[in-house]
């Protein structure tokens, strides 16, 4: 005979899966971009079950599109390489040197790192960069970043393409100048864009953060536009959550239905926002 708390586990996981159904039917068929960073890119065990929540919302019909940052591992291998590297505004300045790492990290070693995870716990996964099938024509965003752009054109054919055969795309966030040049762009902000493209259901960005939090240190579970912008203004939205919630601000005027800010370094962070009624982190849309 089973143990009893063995039982009881079965039966709580039996009771999750019921409770979540209204869920899984509120996102079928639905499209979620998600930025993927933070140090959960770092470790093995959280990039497998980050690999595994995404392989199961594709098993129950959503539509995931994956777009990564990578900076800690851009940082390492221009150090290993003597390359120096400076910030202005919080962006890398990038001169071709340092695009020439950029790409060869984002496209190469963190890209496909992700898809062999993915791959791994049975999923069908593609990388590629927003330089592929022109999917993400940039502007240079200043002369005193360098190769540093935001995106002006996106044509996300390829995605719906794939998505259409049940593939998963991983995207690194380089775009193509308009002389062909590889642009380095801020990843939050290309996941912004491309969700917009796509009239994305949700953009959820992962961060090392719980959340978008009000003057007295609380998070906030669901805020609006207005109420981010007016946070900001009173400087209680300040320093790196300032260009997230930029990001969230302008992927739903782009048309993206709602944005989540939420703390990836929580176990099955995806999972809970989705598919749960608490969900996590900060979900911001228009006032109904």
């Amino acid at each position: 005979m089973r143990p009893r708390d063995m039982n009881r586990d079965w039966i709580a996981t039996a009771r999750t899966l019921n409770e979540a159904l209204p869920y899984l039917q509120r996102y079928d068929g639905a499209t979620v971009v998600i930025k993927f960073g933070g140090n959960a890119m770092g470790d093995a065990d959280a990039m497998a079950s980050f690999a595994r929540d995404i392989v199961l919302m594709r098993q129950v019909g959503v539509n995931p599109v994956i777009v990564h940052g990578g900076g800690p591992m851009i940082a390492e291998m221009l150090d290993r390489l003597g390359i120096k590297t400076e910030f202005v505004r919080g962006k890398r300045v990038t001169d071709q040197a340092t695009a020439e790492v950029v790409e060869m990290v984002l496209s190469g070693l963190v890209n496909k790192r992700i898809v062999q995870a993915i791959n791994a716990e049975g999923g069908r996964a593609l990388g590629l960069s927003g330089k592929d099938a022109n999917l993400m024509i940039c502007d240079q965003v200043g002369s005193d970043l360098g190769l540093v752009g935001e995106p002006a054109e996106m044509d996300p054919g390829i995605l719906r393409t794939l998505m259409d055969a049940e593939v998963i795309p991983v995207i690194a966030p380089l775009g193509a100048g308009r002389n062909g040049e590889t642009l380095n762009v801020n990843g939050d902000t290309a996941a912004g864009a491309i969700a917009a493209s796509l009239d994305a259901d949700r953009l959820l960005l992962l961060t090392d953060v719980t959340g978008v939090m009000n003057a007295e240190g609380d998070v906030v579970t669901e805020i609006t536009p207005e109420q981010i912008r007016e946070l900001t203004k009173n400087g209680v939205i300040a320093d790196g959550m300032v260009p997230k919630t930029e990001t969230a601000l302008a992927a739903i005027d782009g048309g993206v239905r709602a944005v989540v800010i939420l703390d990836g370094r929580t176990p099955n962070a995806c999972l809970l926002e989705l598919f749960t009624e608490h969900g996590a982190g900060s979900l911001i849309r228009r006032a109904r």
